[in-house]
């Protein structure tokens, strides 16, 4: 198999497998509108596509030699998934309507990622598969690739919320959706804990 399509399979793999950014473009999507939920992707693409470089770079080195780190990072982003979470659960379910939050910005995206579990997975397992040999122009070729799937595979989950979003129009089954959103999200903050 040619290696940027071995690239692309991973990358498309870990960004469209649900997780917490998944979940939470798409209910932006659905609570705000598509233009806010693409900030969020935009912040949350940019945002793994630093810290897959950083890690193809060596931060993998750093976190080796700091171990209690990755707990550290384990707990925020167990702490922000279920601030999530309760934000969804709380939502009163207006669309659109007088919202007092302008929802997920560009900065929330990129530092959700930072503190999601997966991304950081996915950053270690793909550089140690694709660019361990340390080789410069590897960790940008498959950064730049991933970029555009990560991008892609985001934006599916925020054109699926636009779609979702006529028929929730209740504020009662946004609540509802909302609510099933924040349990999933809990859900996974409990997977993160037995890890």
């Amino acid at each position: 198999m040619n290696l940027y399509v071995s690239m692309g399979v991973f990358a498309l793999a870990s960004s469209i497998s649900p997780g917490p950014v998944n979940l939470v473009t798409l209910g932006s999507s659905i609570q705000y509108g598509f233009g806010t939920s693409m900030r969020h992707v935009t912040g949350a693409t940019a945002g793994f596509t630093v810290l897959l470089v950083l890690t193809g770079m060596g931060i993998h080195e750093v976190m080796h030699y700091l171990p209690h780190l990755t707990g550290v990072i384990k707990w925020a982003g167990i702490i922000f998934l279920l601030y999530m979470a309760y934000r969804l659960a709380v939502d009163n379910g207006q669309i659109g309507a007088k919202k007092p939050a302008r929802g997920p910005t560009l900065l929330s995206g990129a530092i959700m990622q930072w503190l999601n579990p997966k991304a950081w997975l996915a950053s270690l397992a793909g550089m140690g598969a694709y660019a361990a040999s340390g080789a410069v122009s590897l960790v940008w070729q498959f950064a730049a690739l991933y970029f555009v799937i990560c991008y892609l595979s985001l934006s599916c989950r925020a054109v699926a919320g636009m779609f979702l979003r006529q028929y929730l129009g209740n504020p009662k089954r946004v609540r509802l959706f909302n609510r099933i959103i924040a349990l999933l999200l809990v859900c996974s903050t409990f997977y993160l804990l037995h890890e």
